[in-house]
């Protein structure tokens, strides 16, 4: 895969096709909060109600189609100075890096877009290995697991907790 191909951009109701490719196969819904999508009519609706209106939430795309997700929840009051950030891909694209080129174009877009962010962090399931190595690919360090913290589809699961502070970022980038 040309990575130059990978771009992110704020999801439109266009995509709305695209998006039930992905959002609707559970492989990709397993690991993240989001029920799997079942119909062209609820894709448009989570877009227009969910996507569109999210403070940061970008699609990632591939020749300007969208495969996948990254996701920013920036905190408030005095967890203002972190962001959580989370993804997710089409499984065609999977093993690609694709995933990984997302989060180093998201990294410094986030820290530009919201100044009194100072540490991205992210959660993968702790079996969830290709995850986790997609953070680490992009930069974040490895802080420890965080055990049986969150259900996640009815099961009580051990998280692995990443990091990405702002002072991390090479000023090449």
């Amino acid at each position: 895969m040309d990575l130059s191909r990978i771009t992110l951009r704020p999801f439109r109701l266009s995509d709305a096709d695209d998006l039930l490719l992905w959002a609707g196969d559970d492989r990709v819904t397993r690991s993240i909060r989001w029920k799997t999508l079942a119909s062209k009519e609820e894709a448009l609706t989570f877009i227009g109600e969910v996507c569109i209106p999210h403070p940061w939430r970008r699609s990632i795309c591939v020749d300007d189609l969208s495969k996948g997700f990254v996701s920013v929840f920036p905190g408030s009051g005095n967890e203002r100075c972190r962001a959580d950030i989370g993804y997710a891909l089409a499984v065609e694209y999977w093993g690609q890096g694709i995933t990984t080129e997302a989060l180093k174009l998201a990294v410094p877009q986030v820290f530009k877009d919201f100044p009194e962010v100072l540490r991205l962090q992210a959660y993968a399931a702790a079996e969830n290995i290709a995850s986790q190595r997609v953070l680490e690919k992009a930069g974040f360090l490895k802080e420890g697991t965080l055990r049986k913290y969150s259900y996640l589809k009815g099961n009580l699961c051990d998280l692995v907790v990443y990091s990405f502070l702002s002072t991390d970022i090479n000023p090449s980038v």
